[in-house]
């Protein structure tokens, strides 16, 4: 019998010597056989959930499983939209998931261009600034404009500038968009300090601009994308602006019953490129256990890695964070590896990889993204997540039959 096991590969050790030996190892420890059981234990439960309502497919291939349910959803008829901003492709996936037909993608960064080229085919996308495009072929043909306006003067971890900021400024260009357009619906996602900014202030200011005509009913809500089938938690407000003379009601989709853990997706996922710890990194994270931090290093160790940070207040909980099979992942953001942004992966001592970045945010395996890797993590880390935005689709249409 072993005296000593390896939480994390699994393996035991009859003498204490050889098992602080397998801890202190410069190679971090194999570990098919805990994967293995994950996996296996993620297709029992799927297989019982399945023997028991029916609802659940336990298809290995892809065993990501999101709500595919649009029989709502007239398919006969072509419902079109523009995006601008559109990063990646995640919102404009979600919604020609969904059965809304692109007329424009628009984007200024070009390794996102060639993003929504390689997975759009033959998709009208323009590489340029919102300020350039031209659109007077499309007023009041487009029953839904949309955007993910840059949200760094938003965020709660930037400056928090909003309208002030030179970036807050591509939401006036958006409004002059909805004012030549006249689009049956507009939609705009942004980060969740949107809303308490200025003491929520600036989204009335925003909605004022956005509404200059008085011809749109709008409304918002801040979505938490883990009650929609996404294995993250990623909230964001959406804001939705309907025509009034088209009397058009808009319902935001409904909360899942279940979520999506990081068990059910980080499971037979594509080999792909991805950042890598040093050396010290990864003796840290040897001591963290799955949803655990740097709180769980000895204090000595805290100390040294937090520095001064150490003793500035604050749960600082995204600091040395590795992921939990059993959870959902944090919010995954632009960079994997930095001190306030890791995201390590719940069985070995490495950041999440491109693909893995893409599963949580609910992109398919076959999709490309293109560029440098820290261009591809950041369009992966900047995208709406796939699945939100075709439930979010399927609630627009639903607005428009």
């Amino acid at each position: 019998m072993m005296k000593y096991n390896c939480e994390k590969c699994g393996m035991g050790f009859k003498q204490k010597s050889h098992f602080t030996q397998h801890n202190n190892r410069k190679n971090p420890c194999i570990r098919e056989e805990k994967l293995q059981e994950y996996i296996d234990k993620a297709v029992e439960k799927k297989i019982n959930e399945q023997t028991n309502n029916n609802t659940m497919d336990n298809t290995m291939n892809n065993i990501m499983v999101y709500n595919n349910d649009i029989s709502e959803v007239n398919q006969a008829t072509r419902h079109t939209f523009i995006e601008v901003c559109a990063g990646a492709g995640g919102l404009s996936s979600g919604l020609m998931k969904a059965g809304f037909t692109p007329l424009l993608l628009n984007d200024n960064n070009k390794d996102c261009c060639e993003t929504l080229k390689k997975n759009h085919v033959g998709t009208n996308v323009i590489c340029s600034s919102m300020e350039d495009l031209k659109l007077t072929e499309y007023i009041e043909k487009v029953d839904l404009l949309t955007g993910g306006i840059p949200c760094q003067s938003w965020s709660q971890a930037g400056l928090r500038k909003g309208l002030d900021d030179p970036r807050g400024e591509l939401m006036i260009k958006f409004a002059d968009m909805i004012h030549i357009l006249k689009p049956k619906i507009f939609m705009i996602e942004n980060v969740k300090g949107l809303i308490t900014h200025n003491n929520g202030e600036s989204i009335e200011q925003i909605i004022s601009l956005l509404n200059r005509d008085d011809l749109y009913n709008i409304e918002y809500q801040l979505l938490n994308s883990a009650d929609y089938s996404v294995p993250q938690k990623r909230e964001r407000v959406f804001i939705i602006g309907l025509l009034k003379d088209k009397n058009l009601l808009f319902q935001f989709p409904q909360k899942n019953e279940k979520q999506i853990l990081l068990k059910d997706i980080l499971v037979n996922v594509p080999v792909s490129i991805g950042a890598k710890y040093n050396e010290e990194k990864i003796k840290l994270f040897k001591q963290i256990p799955q949803g655990g931090c740097w709180i769980h290093l000895p204090q000595e160790l805290q100390m040294s890695y937090l520095g001064n940070s150490y003793y500035s207040g604050g749960g600082k909980r995204g600091i040395l964070y590795r992921l939990s099979m059993e959870k959902t992942s944090l919010t995954l953001l632009c960079t994997p590896s930095q001190k306030q942004t890791e995201r390590c992966h719940p069985l070995e001592e490495r950041p999440l990889t491109v693909r893995e970045y893409a599963r949580i945010q609910s992109f398919g395996d076959e999709y490309i993204f293109t560029g440098s890797l820290a261009s591809q993590y950041k369009q992966i880390g900047n995208a709406v997540p796939v699945e939100l935005a075709r439930q979010m689709g399927v609630s627009l249409i639903n607005a428009l039959i």
